[in-house]
């Protein structure tokens, strides 16, 4: 018999003898390391062999097991692992198939040290990038069978935990198989998801009832467990497929847009956890696709806070909703858009900006805005959720060209919300100003306001303006320029208000002034000073003593940058003056808890103004434009300034360079005509000369102004001028009689078109640049 053996043995197939030469007569040898190159060998020079290979060791593992020789079944998937670990050819998927049988054949098994063998072949069959695609491989076995390991209920602790701990990675690598093979079912599907998700639940939380989905037991509300569960879904897979899950949780958050807001809210934290270590790799085309959902959770969450149900009215079976839990969820979704638009690179960062920017509600006088039951305005709370959403992506948002961090769409729509009765409102508008233009982290150090008599303690970081930066102002300063003189004329403002202005004005001298720009800053604030000194708005005391402060605290920083001695010691003596005899004009009488204010600010005297005349003849010696520091600001206005609040324009502004008098021509009192005598006559003839010379130079600083100005400013004041003098003429012109038609009947009209009928001379309207 024997004998026969040998003989027969001899015939049999080439692998099948490879294949028993691996294993030693002695399992506890091990694998035959000499006898496994040949093996190895032998399917690298004929993959057609590999199935059959595969074939005949699940043969001899599928025996060994049921005769509980467990020592050549690990020998046998040793063999297996190091065959898929070597072996990638249009074959494999064949010898995968017996591969995956072995595996089976092991899960099935009630030993653990099996159960947990045949686990780890399984990963290590899960990192292996295949080359050909499979077209009838199933893991709907192996996501049921992990599962149920992950829910081991062994007696012995020690091995309970390994056989749970096998299941867990077991799922980890079919998610990460399934993942990478497009052919393959969606593992999201909810008959893999039900079993996947309440598996790793089971083992996060440690109790033994938990047999079902994250909204079954409410799991979303604690939000550090399921962080957690979505940690490990999210570090399972690899990167570019990342963005998957974060579709997922999207689309689940919109499948629960009515649940309760504990809910919502712990999906976006979980989504906001995701999102971070999902933009470390490659999120693609999800990233406005996610903000869209935020945003429109968003908008949801006000209309349920407003109107009290999810519905949008109230009946006896709607369910009563918590506004303070609304409240936390859209904090929430803000403080989620704010970490995900953290991680992305600029340019997205940018993308995200103006999309939430087009998102906000601008005040239109053609379309009231509606209100809920609070009160409140829905426009106006959507406006302030979605600026506190753009303050909190644009913080830290570094970019070297303001033109690209600040494009004109972005910033018109920025600064037509900055001018809104809504106090708060203005407050973000300004906080984001500062976030663009905020580049080297000087922020902070202007949260206080002061007049520090060394500036050196802010260790400020200061470069020189770039060439782009100067493009920017020279397009967009007046735009700026306007609105903060308009925005410290509120009389709503608080002190969060005047620190955020200082801050704004601080960092553009900071960022983006060159000489031009200081001279504009400093007729700025000596305007807003006019402002609290003349008080045509009627302001309150606080806000006019305010308005003192910040314009000393700013006076004060600027004079340190221009290191201008005179500029310095005029600053300082008008500062020191103020010390001994007026401090509720400084910020630290002002801006403190109980601020110390005047009773009286109509009596302020002269040494305790900054005056224009001195700072433009100490910064002319200096080589500043002193020419344009003469000339006072005047902003330049638009419909959007709601002017109906303010003074109109014709009694505004003026093309004269000397100062006029700030009360307008109606206003003025009749005085009775000087009687000629002698002496008048006599004055009038020594003082000829020195009136032609006076005259001489208006006429220079006009044509030197109209040179110079920037045309905002030229068009301005030649619109308000025009006004103001066809006023008078049509005053004139109602009392006297209209004169007789043209001889010839006929006038040219603009572009050359005839008119047959006759105009006066009076009513025919002349180019703004010709009247002075």
């Amino acid at each position: 018999m024997y004998g026969v053996c040998g003989c027969c043995g001899a015939l049999r197939p080439r692998y099948k003898r490879l294949v028993d030469n691996i294993f030693p007569e002695d399992p506890e040898d091990g694998l035959v390391k000499t006898n496994m190159e040949k093996l190895t060998f032998y399917a690298l020079s004929a993959p057609e062999k590999l199935d059959r290979i595969g074939a005949y060791l699940s043969e001899r593992l599928i025996r060994d097991v049921g005769r509980h020789r467990y020592g050549y079944v690990c020998i046998a998937m040793e063999a297996l692992d190091q065959l898929l670990m070597a072996c990638h050819c249009q074959s494999i998927n064949l010898f995968v198939e017996s591969f995956l049988k072995m595996v089976a054949k092991l899960l099935e098994s009630e030993k653990p040290n099996l159960q947990i063998l045949g686990t780890n072949s399984f990963v290590k069959f899960a990192n292996i990038e295949e080359d050909t695609p499979s077209y009838h491989r199933s893991y709907d076995f192996f996501v049921s069978r992990f599962s149920e390991m992950c829910h081991s209920s062994h007696d012995d602790l020690e091995i309970k935990t390994k056989i749970r701990m096998s299941g867990i990675k077991g799922l980890q690598g079919v998610v990460r198989k399934t993942v990478n093979d497009e052919l393959q079912a969606n593992i999201w599907d909810p008959q893999h998801m039900d079993k996947i998700v309440p598996s790793l639940l089971f083992n996060l939380q440690h109790v033994e009832e938990a047999e079902s989905h994250l909204d079954n037991h409410s799991l979303w509300e604690p939000k550090v467990f399921a962080i957690r569960c979505f940690k490990i879904i999210m570090y399972s897979i690899q990167p570019q497929h990342s963005h998957l899950v974060i579709q997922q949780l999207l689309s689940h958050l919109d499948a629960n847009s009515r649940s309760a807001a504990t809910v919502r809210a712990g999906i976006v934290e979980v989504l906001s956890e995701a999102a971070v270590i999902a933009a470390t790799g490659s999120v693609g085309p999800t990233v406005l696709e996610m903000f869209n959902t935020l945003l429109r959770q968003l908008r949801l969450s006000i209309d349920y806070a407003l109107t009290g149900s999810y519905d949008g009215a109230m009946s006896l079976g709607t369910k009563i909703i918590k506004e303070h839990e609304e409240r936390m969820f859209q904090e929430a979704v803000i403080k989620t858009i704010g970490s995900f638009a953290s991680t992305l690179p600029t340019y997205q960062r940018s993308e995200v900006i103006l999309f939430i920017m087009s998102k906000v509600p601008l005040p239109s006088l053609h379309h009231p805005m509606e209100t809920g039951r609070t009160g409140e305005n829905r426009n106006r709370l959507t406006q302030i959720m979605l600026l506190k959403s753009l303050l909190q992506v644009s913080t830290g948002f570094q970019c070297n060209n303001m033109m690209s961090a600040l494009p004109s769409n972005f910033l018109d729509r920025l600064l037509s919300t900055a001018l809104m009765e809504d106090a708060e409102i203005r407050l973000f508008v300004l906080e984001i100003l500062i976030s663009f233009i905020d580049r080297h982290g000087n922020r902070h150090k202007f949260s206080t306001i002061s007049t520090l008599s060394d500036i050196s303690v802010l260790k400020l970081k200061v470069d020189k303006c770039s060439r782009q930066d100067t493009v920017f102002m020279k397009k967009h300063s007046q735009q700026l320029y306007r609105h903060i003189y308009l925005s410290c004329k509120e009389d709503t403002n608080i002190q969060k208000h005047y620190e955020a202005l200082y801050g704004l004005l601080a960092l553009i001298s900071i960022e983006l002034a060159n000489e031009e720009v200081v001279v504009d800053l400093i007729r700025l604030v000596l305007a807003v000073q006019d402002v609290a000194q003349v008080n045509e708005e009627n302001l309150p005391t606080y806000n006019r003593c305010a308005l003192y402060a910040l314009g000393a605290a700013y006076l004060n920083l600027i004079s340190q940058l221009t290191t201008v001695p005179a500029f310095c010691q005029h600053i300082h003596e008008v500062i020191e003056t103020r010390k001994k005899e007026a401090p509720y004009m400084l910020p630290e009488d002002v801006f403190v808890e109980r601020p110390r204010l005047s009773q009286n600010l109509d009596g302020v005297v002269i040494d305790f103004l900054f005056r224009q005349s001195k700072i433009s003849e100490v910064l002319g010696g200096s080589g500043y434009n002193s020419d344009r520091l003469c000339l006072p600001y005047i902003p330049q206005l638009t419909d959007e300034d709601r002017l109906s609040k303010r003074k109109s324009i014709g009694e505004t502004i003026s093309l004269q360079v000397e100062v006029e008098s700030r009360n307008s021509p109606e206003k003025e009192e009749r005085v009775p005509p000087e009687e000629i005598t002698y002496e008048t006559l006599k004055k009038a003839i020594v003082d000829s000369v020195a009136v032609e010379e006076q005259e001489r130079e208006r006429r220079r600083q006009v044509v030197e102004k109209f040179q110079k100005a920037p045309f905002e400013e030229i068009a301005a004041h030649c619109g308000a001028r025009a006004s103001l003098l066809q006023s008078k003429l049509n005053q004139i012109f109602e009392i006297t009689i209209r004169p007789p038609p043209s001889p010839s009947g006929t006038i040219t009209a603009a572009y050359g078109q005839p008119q047959n009928h006759s105009i006066p001379v009076y009513e025919m309207k002349f180019p703004d640049l010709c009247v002075y």
